[in-house]
């Protein structure tokens, strides 16, 4: 039997997505190495690794790639994914990576949105970099759906765009299949990963209310332009060939947030998951 000794580098290691994937890949017998814009101190896991690495500017990324023949690249923000996946994909060929995976999301190649637009251009960087590549698309995640329901929460009054629609889905079970993905060899473009329900904006917003024991009007509204007639043409959905999750939003919300007006902190929340 073959043991596996080179350490998988983790991009966004320390984000939502990769708080799940490092400790499957641990549970998997892998080292990890994970990029964080900050140096850290040591963890008491001598199989992981903290590298501080500006993927933005590609500042220590070099190094941070040494002895590194699988890449799994989390890291993502509002702005510049496009840039970081550049260099990150310039670094990765000339350090002799054999296999670069990359998180995406539904819509890339369709939503008329810019970010949507950014997602594409890094997804265009990977696979037109060389190296053999995995891609995943994959739904929002519940937890991202949770902060924007919270914000729209506080308004006295929630506006709710008519038409959008959405299927989040589990940060962990895309963990899970991201890992499942990277013990794996190079196999292109995946099927689609979403959750198990398609929701209108509405019910997302009225189902984070009633598991937070809150109030509020909701206010119908009309998403114009481009953006707006994507959505309601469903653009962003897959809803033919993906593969769907189990958790579904009522389950999260029972965890998150009906768990934490019990008295529970989301730590706590999470294990019990």
């Amino acid at each position: 039997m073959t043991i596996l000794t080179t350490p998988i580098l983790v991009t966004g290691g320390t984000g939502t997505l990769g708080s799940h994937v490092v400790p499957l890949l641990r549970a998997a017998g892998r080292e990890v190495r994970i990029l964080s814009r900050h140096s850290r101190e040591s963890v008491a896991d001598p199989g992981v690794e903290y590298v501080a690495v500006d993927l933005l500017t590609g500042e220590g990324i070099e190094p941070a790639l040494a002895g590194v023949d699988t890449v799994l690249h989390l890291a993502g923000g509002n702005k510049g994914d496009d840039r970081a996946t550049r260099n990150l994909v310039r670094a990765a060929t000339n350090a002799g990576v054999r296999h670069l995976l990359h998180i995406s999301v539904i819509g890339a190649d369709t939503m008329p949105i810019g970010w949507f637009r950014t997602q594409l251009a890094a997804e265009r960087e990977v696979t037109e970099s060389g190296i053999p590549w995995t891609m995943l698309r994959a739904a929002q995640f519940h937890d991202l759906v949770l902060t924007m329901a919270e914000k729209m929460a506080k308004l006295p009054v929630v506006p709710v765009p008519g038409g959008l629609r959405f299927q989040p889905v589990d940060s962990r079970e895309v963990a899970a299949r991201l890992v499942e993905l990277t013990l794996g060899g190079p196999a292109g473009l995946v099927p689609d990963l979403a959750g198990p329900t398609v929701y209108g904006l509405g019910d997302l917003v009225r189902g984070y209310l009633e598991a937070d024991g809150r109030r509020r009007p909701l206010l119908p509204l009309r998403m114009p332009g481009k953006a707006g007639r994507a959505y309601r043409a469903g653009d962003n959905l897959s809803l033919t060939d993906a593969d769907t999750g189990k958790r579904t939003w009522e389950k999260f919300l029972a965890e998150r947030v009906g768990w934490a007006r019990e008295g529970g902190s989301e730590g706590e929340a999470r294990e019990i998951c």
